[in-house]
């Protein structure tokens, strides 16, 4: 159970050095909005990453093990990434950081993809419900570290020191993949075909296969576009590196574990369909909020209390969203499954998110957050099409050979 929270620590620490702490450097060293905007490109191996999860599966490095071995390949290659990056300048070079910032991307979903296939085979049934819950802990105090602790430290030291210091806190995940021992596993893949193709085959056998993958890419659609850009409207309005640390994400880390725990009760009583309809409609609610702060300026009050609400609901929702994902992943293909359902679920948050700049340049702010709320609807609606989950049924499954 330690370990997976290690590892979850391990695996929520980079998402964040490519996103808002990101932009926060390069919004102080004057990029402008577009090109920030433009530079969540750079998360596309967190979309794809299903393509390279079978390889991990198929094949088995001559140390350590499965698991284990492809784990300590990716935390040695990313912690080298992530010191390479703060080694990067966004205003003389943007492409090149670009490119840094590629690598740790690259390195982070790799990990990802060990991680969730270790955890699955390393725990019982029975404990994957704690697991889960202590690898999801672990990965939200890997991004209050890197976001918070990363934006307070640089008011304090130059971008080159932060990133160092963030790439250290990596090394106790590398101690754990060399201390933990293998998980039991089933035979590798006979070939690499067969890891491409089983898992794959197995999942579009299910009735509303389509549908349940449109769901996965629309549900935070509107949380994921609009989260992209508050680092950059929070210092346009007046807050300082400081206040975003302590409020944003010390505070709002807080409202996230809270909401997540709630969650989680909350679908113990009602369930995941019902959840999901609620906990949908209170993000898209609280993305909306966000056009308050354009009229009420840099008052902290107002800042904590959008924050506390947001995160709450984005905690609830995706409690739910992880939950209803889970539910329909056959334990016989977990590491790939996984990959492809987490992979789409990114999918917003690179493609989606790339023109953010675009949009607040032509809309404002306001409206801007006024609209990534309203683009959460589609996805709430698409509930409509799972009614069987609100007798807790999961997606029924072709037999094979059906067309």
């Amino acid at each position: 159970m330690l370990v997976s929270f290690v590892m979850g620590f391990s695996c929520g620490l980079p998402l964040l050095l490519t996103i808002s702490v990101l932009q926060a450097w390069m919004k102080e060293e004057g990029v402008d909005l577009a090109t920030i905007g433009l530079m969540s490109l750079v998360g596309l191996p967190y979309t794809v990453k299903f393509l390279w999860a079978p390889v991990m599966d198929r094949f088995v490095p001559p140390f350590l093990g499965r698991r284990r071995g492809w784990m300590l390949m990716a935390q040695v290659a990313l912690f080298f990434a992530v010191a390479g990056l703060g080694r990067s300048n966004p205003a003389q070079n943007p492409w090149m950081m670009a490119l840094a910032a590629f690598f740790v991307t690259f390195f982070s979903a790799s990990q990802d993809i060990v991680v969730d296939a270790y955890r699955r085979e390393d725990l019982a049934d029975e404990e994957l419900g704690l697991g889960s819950s202590l690898y999801i802990n672990g990965y939200r105090v890997g991004m209050l570290l890197a976001s918070g602790g990363g934006l307070i430290m640089a008011d304090h030291m130059a971008w080159s020191q932060v990133y160092l210091i963030l790439a250290l806190c990596l090394v106790p995940g590398i101690l754990a993949t060399l201390l933990t021992p293998e998980p039991p596993q089933a035979e590798a893949p006979s070939s690499l075909w067969m890891s491409m193709a089983g898992p794959l085959a197995d999942y579009f056998r299910r009735d509303g296969a389509w549908l349940i993958l449109a769901f996965i890419l629309l549900y935070k659609l509107g949380d994921q576009m609009a989260s992209i850009m508050t680092t950059p409207f929070y210092l346009e309005i007046g807050f300082t590196k400081t206040q975003i640390g302590t409020v944003v994400k010390l505070f709002g880390f807080w409202a996230t574990i809270g909401g997540s725990l709630a969650g989680g009760l909350i679908i113990l009583r009602w369930g995941i369909y019902r959840s999901l309809w609620i906990f949908g409609f209170l993000q898209a609610l609280s993305t909306a909020c966000f056009a308050i702060l354009t009229r009420t300026g840099p008052d902290l009050s107002w800042l904590a209390a959008v924050i506390a609400f947001e995160n709450a609901s984005g905690g609830m929702g995706t409690a739910a969203y992880a939950a209803f994902m889970a539910s329909i992943t056959n334990k016989k293909f977990t590491a790939t499954q996984y990959a492809l359902l987490t992979s789409l679920m990114g999918i917003p948050r690179v493609f989606a998110s790339a023109p953010t700049g675009f949009f607040v340049n032509g809309l404002g702010w306001g409206m801007f957050f006024l609209f990534c709320a309203l683009i959460a609807l589609p996805g709430i609606l698409l509930l409509t099409q799972f009614s069987d989950w609100a007798s807790g049924r999961k997606a029924k499954t072709k037999p094979t050979g059906s067309p």
